[in-house]
């Protein structure tokens, strides 16, 4: 089988996890948060930070190998206005998303420490929730913007 082939679609394969999964963690973060219920919000934020750790953090890996791989073999340097913006914005995406794994540990251990002492969820938990919905916007849009570039490959000229 041809390498290229298998490069691209290692790269496209890494590039549906990051999408799927930061779209599927925000949901099923969120509907959790919104239900108030501890229990619930620690389950499913338990769950949240091993699918990062499993899916995510393996994607995140792999797509600069990839990224890289291919741009050697298909003779594009990483200078090329697309694949620069590219890696621009996945930087601005890693930015946001280590934080929010650790948001999401911290955000677990609080639910569970609320639902063990059968208590309210605390201002903290709150404050941790409004910091991690904040960030999955530009981490998800950088990714949305990159998966362009990806397809459309722009001329984009640099100063």
């Amino acid at each position: 089988m041809d390498p290229d082939l298998i490069l691209r679609w290692l790269h496209v394969i890494g590039a549906c996890v990051l999408l799927g999964t930061g779209a599927g963690i925000a949901f099923f973060m969120l509907i959790a948060h919104r239900s108030g219920d501890a229990r619930f919000i620690a389950q499913t934020a338990g769950t949240v930070v091993l699918a990062d750790l499993l899916f995510t953090a393996t994607a995140v890996l792999l797509q600069p190998v990839t990224g890289g791989l291919l741009a050697w073999r298909l003779g594009w340097p990483l200078t090329e206005g697309w694949v620069l913006a590219s890696l621009v914005l996945y930087a601005v995406a890693g930015a946001f998303w280590l934080p929010v794994v650790w948001i999401q540990v911290r955000m677990r251990r609080l639910a569970q420490a609320s639902a063990v002492a059968d208590a309210p969820l605390p201002w903290a938990y709150h404050r941790l929730f409004r910091i991690w919905f904040a960030c999955g916007f530009p981490a998800f849009a950088s990714v949305l913007i990159i998966i362009w570039l990806m397809i459309a490959r722009p001329s984009i000229g640099w100063v």
